[in-house]
This record gives structure tokens, sequence and C-alpha cells, in this order.
């Protein structure tokens, strides 16, 4: 059997628990890395992701950890930890987030004008998906620094919903979080750490959206593992040197991935 593209990698996802992230935890363990997936609340739903891989033997493996992103000594536990038990971490990916369902169940139907939105509520949802990924990077980063390289991928959505009339602050979180993968990525140049963007490209089943959306919504909704082959792609060393990227996943293929390299593309 051949080598997996990730055997002997070490990964955290945060927000591991369900939706994307699951579908990233569990792929990246299918690909042989060991991975950290965090949750903010409750161990329940992690701790499921650990018995879904554990008979798979020559795989990676998952191991659950109660984390809140938001909290730096949360941040420096759960990385310092990985680095202790594995020895190296080489893959961040910042995908724990708050989505609009925090400021409103039927925020799909009946948008929530922006001075509408609690400020408890704004700064919740702006502590998680922007200052988050900062904490979390900011613990990553030395380490993989000093083990000769490593990955931080940032989960973002369209452009358009950025911007989507009664999406704050979901949509300026997500604008955000694409700004630091931009000046991080440049902060990192020559240090062998990337940092690349990934979205999945459409409205996508999780936890983030309405059970009672109507039926052609929910039949047009991406499944969560849409993201996870340009996921492997971007945490394996075939990425080498790809930093600063913003990529979409239903538009994935390897001709994209050859567009990608550095020697590929046109200065």
């Amino acid at each position: 059997m051949g080598s997996l593209p990730l055997q002997g990698k070490v990964a955290i996802v945060t927000g591991g628990g369900r939706g994307l992230g699951r579908a990233m935890a569990l792929g990246l363990a299918a690909a042989g890395a060991s991975v950290a997936a965090t949750a903010a609340r409750s161990s329940d739903e992690i701790a499921s992701l650990a018995n879904a891989v554990a008979p798979a033997g020559s795989r990676g493996v998952i191991v659950p950890l109660v984390a809140d992103v938001t909290r730096e000594d949360d941040c420096h536990r759960v990385v310092a930890g990985v680095v202790e038990r594995f020895g190296r971490l080489d893959v961040l990916v910042n995908n724990a987030g708050r989505g609009m369902m925090f400021v409103s169940p039927t925020f799909m139907t009946e948008p929530t004008k922006f001075w509408e939105v609690r400020p408890d509520v704004w700064r919740t949802i702006i502590d998680t998906n922007v200052n988050g990924p900062f904490l979390m990077s900011r613990q990553a980063v030395p380490h993989m620094i000093a083990g000769g390289g490593g990955r931080i991928i940032n989960i973002s959505m369209n452009a358009a919903t950025m911007t989507r009339r009664g999406f704050s602050p979901y949509g300026p979180s997500k604008a955000a979080l694409e700004a630091e993968t931009t000046i991080w990525a440049q902060d990192l140049k020559e240090t062998g750490v990337t940092v690349n963007t990934l979205l999945p490209g459409g409205v996508t089943a999780t936890g983030m959206v309405p059970t009672d959306v109507p039926e052609r919504i929910r039949n047009a909704l991406l499944p969560p593992d849409v993201i996870v082959p340009p996921l492997i792609w971007l945490a394996s060393d075939l990425s080498d040197g790809v930093t600063g990227q913003r990529i979409i996943a239903t538009e994935w293929s390897d001709a994209v991935a050859k567009k990608l390299m550095p020697h590929t593309c046109a200065e």
C-alpha cells in the first residue's frame, strides 16, 4: 500500500465537532494525519469523531479537546498539548465560528438590520471569527517555524455573502479573516509557514443553516466533505510555496492546483 498524503503530519481543527469541521477532521485523519479537534462547549460531538476513525489502524487518530478559541489560555493549552503529545504541529485549520443563527434563527428570510443586532452578540461573533484565528495562529506559528514550516488554513465563505443585506456581523467577520490571511502570508514569507483561505463555494449543510429553510434551498446545500480534497492538498507537501491564496472547493481540480504552484504562476 502506498503512503498516505499526510502520514506523520499533525493537525489542529478548531470547531471540529460538526459540519465542515467534522468533515475536515475526518478527512485529515483518513489521509494519515494525527488530528486534535476542538469544540468550545461539549466533548460529545468531537468524542464521536475519535470513535469514527479508531478502527482504521493505519490511518491517523483524532484527539477530542474542549477549548474556546476566544480564550488565550485555551489556545495555549491546545497547541502546547498537541506539541507535547506528538512532538510537532504541521497544520492549523481555523474553522471555529459563530454564524448568523446567533443573530436570528430567521436570518435567511427576515434580514436583521445592523443596528438591531445586540452588542453582546456582535462581540461574540467578531471575537470567535476574527480574534479566535489570531489567538490560535499566534500560539501555533512559533512551533511551526521551529519545525521548519507549517500550514495555516482559514475557513471563509463566498465574497458575495460578506456584503449581503442583513449579514452583520458574520459577513464582515469573514472579510476580516481573509484580510488576516493576506497579511499573515506576507509576515510569514520565507519561514516555510504558509497561510491560505479555503471556502466551500456555496451554502453548506451545517448547523449554521436553519432547519426550516425552504426545500429548494435545502436540496441545493453542499455536503460538508466538498471541502476535503483541496484541504488535503493544502495540508500536504504538494502545496509547498503556495501562500496568500483564496481557494474555492467547488472549483477545485488538478488544473487549479497546478496554476497555484509558484513555479507555474505568472508574476
